[in-house]
């Protein structure tokens, strides 16, 4: 037998033993997946008084639920918007003593004493805030579902630079802000994103309504 022959049969006898290796079933099974954790029992609903929109509410909460949960589920008010649900989008941006927060980030039983305002608050006896009234103008919003967000958003942006408070961009922290710049607003509305891409309008309207309030 020469060397070619020997070859030949190495290599027939090595896949003739893996064929029959597989045929005799000796392939290790698949490891089956495991299985999620069991979810822990849900906490007693305790009494939680919440003020909205001037106006005071009793409600009974789990104490894990989300102030953001708690406004489109148990009081109905459906413009704070669920978007991301880790406060990376802005959609839930609502506002708790003046100052702007993302309701999916926070429980409902630490505001407690809190006066909260959602989009549905912002208006004034029928009458739109000058902030919906800029945005209808200038067509800032396109599919709006992030809209609720960013007006409770702008809303706190004007008190905060009427308050004189700095932001990244500002030139000196030491002093109040003298002009409304786009890079100025869009810093102070980097919060809050929108998909359809209405930025350029949402500035516009910001700043249409601060030149008029400055």
């Amino acid at each position: 037998m020469d060397n070619d022959e020997q070859a030949c049969l190495t290599r027939r006898g090595f896949l003739q033993s893996a064929l029959a290796a597989v045929a005799a079933g000796k392939v290790a099974p698949v490891a089956a997946a495991p299985r999620p954790a069991p979810a822990g029992p849900e906490a007693p609903a305790i009494p939680v008084k919440l003020s909205v929109n001037g106006q005071e509410h009793n409600l009974m909460l789990e104490p894990r639920v989300t102030l953001l949960d708690a406004l489109r589920e148990s009081l109905g008010l459906m413009g704070t918007k669920k978007g991301c649900d880790r406060g990376q989008c802005g959609a839930c941006t609502v506002l708790a003593n003046g100052r702007r927060i993302n309701s999916c980030l926070s429980l409902a039983v630490m505001h407690e004493g809190d006066e909260l305002v959602t989009v549905e608050g912002l208006a004034y006896q029928g009458e739109l805030s000058p902030l919906q009234a800029a945005f209808i103008e200038h067509d800032a919003f396109q599919c709006g579902y992030c809209t609720p967000g960013q007006l409770c958003s702008a809303t706190a942006l004007l008190a905060e630079v009427r308050a004189g408070e700095a932001s990244a961009v500002s030139p000196d922290v030491r002093t109040a802000m003298q002009a409304w710049t786009d890079d100025e607003i869009r810093e102070r509305m980097s919060g809050n994103l929108c998909r359809c891409g209405a930025y350029p309008n949402i500035v516009a309207a910001v700043r249409s309504v601060a030149l008029k309030q400055s």
